[in-house]
């Protein structure tokens, strides 16, 4: 069990910045989402740190992972930028207050009516990820006399060694345009169009990425690619890396502490000062865009234990209250995680279990094989690392509420996201007359 100075053990029990997780489960009710606030900043924090050892560049936060206005405040008055994949996240980002300007539009699928609300906000860069965006932007940014900042998602065919299912740079990836094949050209169409602004390119080879030589293979490509596009006349502006920094779940996982995420960015940047200079290119802004590695670890989820079943010597099962409605990731990845019985947290790990939801789906595992102390009906399980794609990717399945998110910052602890009713499950169904 790896904890850090804002979560951790005292007299047998777990805290979370200055309050213990039992007192979060009484006091907001469980399941419960809750995200140390101290603990996102202080590693993004060292991420900027880490990109200023290149120079011009910044970090804009992946809001994919967890969206919140609350969240998105707190990492905007950080000096963040941010990504977007969707015209919800572009609205919610608008609300928080972010600057458009400090925006990039992300998708490989972006609707009219997304690429119509980001051009009108007036966002700073959009990601071109097909021709036929090429085509939509270059006609909507026109019947608003806008001229459209774009770069242009690069495939650089980097082999990361992460899960398949958050590979993005395999060669038959559904993201990006081959390094390799055409993508030159579809950057000389973007320079001919009148309401288009060529400014430079983005790749991002996966997620939960440890093997840190593939940002170095991906980055001796990319140099090589900026090389060709030099000696052609075609200047590039901006390189955003993208994201994918890997964290802990389990205990097979590297362990990083918010320094040495500084230290993933600052080696990274400083690779690429190095290719450049190699080629006699000059450096553009840098961006890069974390997103799991600044709230995955911020957020632990709490659950109170329904129900156990032992099958002795095959399985044993620890029933929660929640389930793949909240946390879908191993349903869909087989992913997995570390917990601890939160009012237990200083016994022994003398249990190995299953940790399964409430749902009426065999499949509804939230992990297997976890280690954990002896569950009794009643007690309250604290599951780890929960603070990306948990939220962002909760539904409401079998009608179950989507749970509430509390943000801890010290000693204080509030509602960021409230919880959902019946009524808001209902909110939008109607009745047509003729039923």
């Amino acid at each position: 069990m790896n904890l850090r100075d804002t979560l951790y053990v005292q007299d047998g029990e777990l805290f979370v910045g200055k309050i213990k997780a039992t007192e979060l489960a009484s006091r907001f009710g469980t399941p419960l989402y809750v995200m140390d606030g101290e603990y996102m900043i202080s590693v993004a924090d060292e991420m900027k740190k880490g990109l200023s050892a290149y120079g011009d560049g910044t970090v804009a936060y992946a809001s994919k992972a967890f969206a919140t206005v609350a969240t998105t405040k707190l990492l905007n008055s950080h000096g963040l930028w941010f990504d977007c994949v969707s015209g919800g996240e572009l609205y919610l980002l608008l609300k928080a207050g972010v600057n458009p300007k400090h925006v990039i539009a992300h998708g490989n699928a972006k609707t009219k009516k997304e690429i119509e609300e980001g051009v009108t906000a007036g966002i700073g860069l959009f990601a071109i990820d097909s021709d036929s965006e090429i085509d939509n932007l270059d006609e909507i940014a026109g019947s608003r006399g806008v001229k459209q900042d774009v770069i242009v998602r690069i495939n650089p065919l980097v082999s990361a060694h992460t899960y398949e299912a958050v590979q993005t740079s395999a060669p038959n990836s559904k993201f990006g345009f081959d390094i390799n094949d055409g993508a030159e050209d579809y950057i000389r169409d973007i320079i001919s169009r009148k309401n288009l602004v060529f400014k430079g390119l983005h790749v991002h080879i996966g997620s939960q990425i440890f093997d840190h030589s593939a940002y170095d293979e991906c980055i001796e490509k990319l140099a090589d690619f900026l090389a060709k596009l030099s000696s052609d006349g075609i200047t590039v502006e901006v390189l955003d890396l993208g994201g994918g920094y890997g964290v802990h779940y389990v205990d097979e996982d590297p362990s990083f502490s918010a320094k040495r995420y500084g230290y993933t960015v600052k080696n990274i940047v400083t690779n690429l000062s190095v290719a450049l200079e190699k080629r006699g290119l000059n450096k553009p802004f840098v961006i890069i865009e974390p997103g799991r590695s600044i709230v995955g670890e911020s957020g632990i989820t709490l659950y109170s234990v329904t129900a156990i079943k032992d099958f002795p010597g095959v399985k044993k099962y620890v029933a929660v209250d929640g389930g793949m409605f909240e946390n879908p990731r191993h349903a869909l990845y087989g992913s997995e995680y570390s917990a601890v019985v939160a009012n237990k947290a200083d016994k022994p790990f003398d249990d190995k279990v299953v940790i399964a939801g409430k749902c009426c789906e065999s499949g509804d595992i939230i992990s297997e094989n976890v280690p954990l102390q002896t569950a009794q009906v009643g007690d309250v399980v604290a599951v780890f690392t929960t603070g990306a794609y948990n939220y962002s990717m909760a539904s409401n399945y079998n009608l179950n509420a989507v749970p509430p998110v509390v943000l801890v910052m010290g000693d204080k602890a509030e509602y960021i996201v409230k919880p959902q009713t019946y009524d808001d499950l209902l909110r939008n169904n109607v009745v047509p007359d003729f039923v």
